[in-house]
């Protein structure tokens, strides 16, 4: 079964020449490629590409993406692939050699439509976030509700058929976007559409993300943000909702446990209904 390992990058030649460099060590002995999508970069990214395709010993697919966006650049990437499972990464995470391997155990069963893997830390001089080192396999049931942050964009996997089935990765959301949450809108699409999905720990990536302390705020904000675009969303998605009633019943917990959750989440979803109104979408 052949696997796509897509990555998108945006000026940052310099990870991404670290991140290769990690995914030049992958040991498979199956059929994969590495489809690499520039999401419109000015840098020197385009050099780092053609240089290590041109060195690569397996098949690498370049792919351009002008307009902004990580679910852009993701939809393009995965026009571009040839696999059967496709799996996500991104440009400032260290893969591990036997990803591969581990992805094809994690779809064994083929209930499983999608899967998430282990993110460590790879700078214990980052502030430890935006990772999940859980070494615990956990299995996420079809058409139950999926909190944003059970899977993470940065180690994540889905069969071909379901991204196909699903459609394409939401531009409203994704880094560079007006919200984050990408990934939890998809996992959640494909489980609506009846697919069972798992976090397998075997699948392991470090995250070189670079973020201290005082960045956190920050981005538990525009966390905030992207789950309660995510919550608005499932209001509205078909099957999706018992789904979203559940995740707003649980807002007032969520909200006792940081200041400004609460007006992070109501904004997100203020948000999300006025973007979608401006683009003509009911």
């Amino acid at each position: 079964m052949t696997i796509s390992l897509i990555i998108c990058t945006r000026n940052r030649a310099g990870p991404l020449g670290r991140c290769l460099a990690a995914v030049a060590g992958i040991v498979h002995d199956g059929d994969w490629e590495l489809v690499i999508v520039d999401n419109g970069s000015t840098d020197a990214t385009a050099a780092v590409v053609a240089d290590f395709a041109a060195q690569a010993g397996f098949r690498v697919v370049p792919v351009t993406q002008p307009v902004p966006g990580l679910s852009n650049a993701r939809n393009a990437g995965v026009a571009a692939a040839a696999g059967a499972l496709i799996l996500f990464t991104d440009d400032d995470c260290y893969v591990e050699p036997d990803i591969l391997d581990a992805l094809r155990n994690a779809f064994r069963d083929p209930a499983i439509g999608y899967a998430s893997g282990r993110i460590r830390l790879y700078d214990p001089a980052d502030y430890p976030v935006t990772i999940n080192e859980s070494t615990a396999p956990l299995h996420f049931p079809a058409r139950r509700f999926l909190p944003a942050g059970a899977v993470k964009g940065a180690n994540l996997a889905f069969r071909r058929q379901v991204l196909d089935a699903i459609g394409p990765f939401d531009p409203l959301f994704g880094s560079g976007a007006l919200f984050p949450s990408e990934d939890a809108d998809a996992a959640m699409r494909a489980a609506l559409a009846g697919w069972e999905g798992v976090y397998d720990p075997a699948m392991t990536v470090w995250h070189h993300h670079g973020r201290k302390a005082g960045d956190v705020d920050a981005l538990y904000r525009a966390y905030d943000i992207g789950r309660g675009a995510f919550h608005a969303k499932l209001l509205g998605l078909k099957g999706g909702l018992a789904a979203g009633l559940r995740a707003w019943a649980g807002l007032p917990g969520r909200a006792r446990r940081r200041r400004g959750l609460l007006q992070g989440e109501l904004a997100g979803a203020f948000g999300y209904w006025r973007a979608r109104i401006s683009i003509g979408l009911n």
